[in-house]
Protein backbone atom coordinates (compact mmCIF):
# COMPACT_ATOMS: atom_id res chain seq x y z
CA UNK A 1 0.00 0.00 0.00
CA UNK A 2 1.52 3.31 -1.08
CA UNK A 3 -0.95 5.74 0.48
CA UNK A 4 -4.47 6.22 1.68
CA UNK A 5 -6.43 8.75 -0.34
CA UNK A 6 -8.60 11.16 1.65
CA UNK A 7 -11.79 12.59 0.17
CA UNK A 8 -13.99 15.19 1.84
CA UNK A 9 -17.76 15.17 1.49
CA UNK A 10 -20.86 15.72 3.56
CA UNK A 11 -21.66 12.46 5.34
CA UNK A 12 -24.66 13.55 7.43
CA UNK A 13 -27.07 11.35 5.49
CA UNK A 14 -24.93 8.36 6.50
CA UNK A 15 -24.85 9.52 10.15
CA UNK A 16 -21.06 9.15 10.02
CA UNK A 17 -18.02 11.35 10.45
CA UNK A 18 -15.94 9.10 8.23
CA UNK A 19 -16.00 5.98 6.12
CA UNK A 20 -13.26 3.65 4.87
CA UNK A 21 -13.21 1.84 1.53
CA UNK A 22 -10.85 -1.12 1.92
CA UNK A 23 -10.87 -2.01 -1.77
CA UNK A 24 -9.05 1.10 -2.96
CA UNK A 25 -7.61 2.44 0.34
CA UNK A 26 -9.77 5.54 0.20
CA UNK A 27 -11.35 7.22 3.18
CA UNK A 28 -14.14 9.77 3.18
CA UNK A 29 -14.19 12.42 5.90
CA UNK A 30 -17.11 14.71 6.61
CA UNK A 31 -16.23 18.11 5.17
CA UNK A 32 -17.80 19.88 8.16
CA UNK A 33 -15.21 18.55 10.61
CA UNK A 34 -12.50 20.87 11.86
CA UNK A 35 -9.32 20.75 13.90
CA UNK A 36 -8.91 17.96 16.45
CA UNK A 37 -12.05 16.01 15.48
CA UNK A 38 -10.96 16.04 11.83
CA UNK A 39 -7.55 14.66 12.86
CA UNK A 40 -9.21 11.96 14.98
CA UNK A 41 -11.47 10.78 12.16
CA UNK A 42 -8.67 10.74 9.58
CA UNK A 43 -6.55 8.62 11.92
CA UNK A 44 -9.55 6.40 12.78
CA UNK A 45 -10.38 5.66 9.14
CA UNK A 46 -6.71 5.15 8.24
CA UNK A 47 -6.47 2.55 11.01
CA UNK A 48 -9.42 0.74 9.43
CA UNK A 49 -7.56 0.62 6.09
CA UNK A 50 -4.26 -0.47 7.63
CA UNK A 51 -5.64 -3.02 10.09
CA UNK A 52 -8.77 -4.44 8.49
CA UNK A 53 -9.29 -7.04 11.24
CA UNK A 54 -8.94 -4.62 14.16
CA UNK A 55 -12.04 -4.43 16.32
CA UNK A 56 -13.93 -1.12 16.28
CA UNK A 57 -13.29 -0.63 20.01
CA UNK A 58 -9.54 -0.90 19.40
CA UNK A 59 -9.71 1.44 16.40
CA UNK A 60 -11.45 4.02 18.57
CA UNK A 61 -9.02 3.61 21.47
CA UNK A 62 -5.94 3.84 19.24
CA UNK A 63 -7.23 6.76 17.17
CA UNK A 64 -7.94 8.74 20.34
CA UNK A 65 -4.47 7.96 21.76
CA UNK A 66 -2.77 9.01 18.51
CA UNK A 67 -4.92 12.13 18.16
CA UNK A 68 -4.26 13.29 21.71
CA UNK A 69 -0.53 12.62 21.36
CA UNK A 70 -0.23 14.54 18.08
CA UNK A 71 -2.45 17.37 19.35
CA UNK A 72 -0.35 17.79 22.51
CA UNK A 73 2.69 17.99 20.23
CA UNK A 74 0.98 20.90 18.42
CA UNK A 75 0.41 19.15 15.10
CA UNK A 76 -2.08 21.22 13.13
CA UNK A 77 -3.06 21.31 9.48
CA UNK A 78 -2.23 25.01 9.14
CA UNK A 79 1.53 24.56 9.17
CA UNK A 80 3.40 24.43 5.86
CA UNK A 81 4.78 21.04 4.91
CA UNK A 82 8.50 20.41 5.19
CA UNK A 83 10.17 18.41 2.43
CA UNK A 84 11.90 15.98 4.82
CA UNK A 85 11.47 12.32 3.75
CA UNK A 86 9.48 9.93 5.93
CA UNK A 87 11.14 6.95 7.61
CA UNK A 88 10.56 4.78 4.53
CA UNK A 89 12.27 7.34 2.28
CA UNK A 90 9.09 8.75 0.72
CA UNK A 91 8.16 12.42 0.83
Amino acid sequence: MKRIKVKYKKLGKFKAWGMANYDDNTIEVDSNLKAKKKMEIIIHECLHCLFKDMEEEDVIKNSVILTNTLWREHFRSIEPEQKIPLQDGTK
